[in-house]
């Protein structure tokens, strides 16, 4: 499992000229099963994307597809962990 913490590069006038396309790019990650968790942080200085996805060079590939990276808008730092412990009902987390 992973978190990706993406913190901006640009100001946020920039970076919402690229919003739209990068929103679409997290639906499509969503509907394939790829993220489980992702939004803006507080402050916006960016966000967060939670991905159950084994394998750190598949997860590295799928990002190379988000706007935000294409157009150098954004550093993503991903955090690998392995959850040991979950609140009720989200067990499947466990792997």
């Amino acid at each position: 499992m992973f978190i990706i913490n993406i913190t901006y590069k640009v100001d946020l006038t920039e970076v919402e000229s690229h919003l739209e396309k990068h929103i679409e790019y997290i639906k499509e990650e969503f509907s394939k099963g790829n993220f489980i968790a992702s939004g803006k942080k507080n402050p916006r200085d960016g966000g967060i994307i939670i991905s159950n996805l084994e394998d750190k060079a598949e997860l590295e590939a799928i990002l190379d597809r988000d706007p935000f990276k294409i157009n150098d808008i954004a550093i993503f730092n991903i955090i690998e962990f392995l959850p040991t412990r979950v609140g009720k009902g989200y067990e499947n987390l466990l792997k």
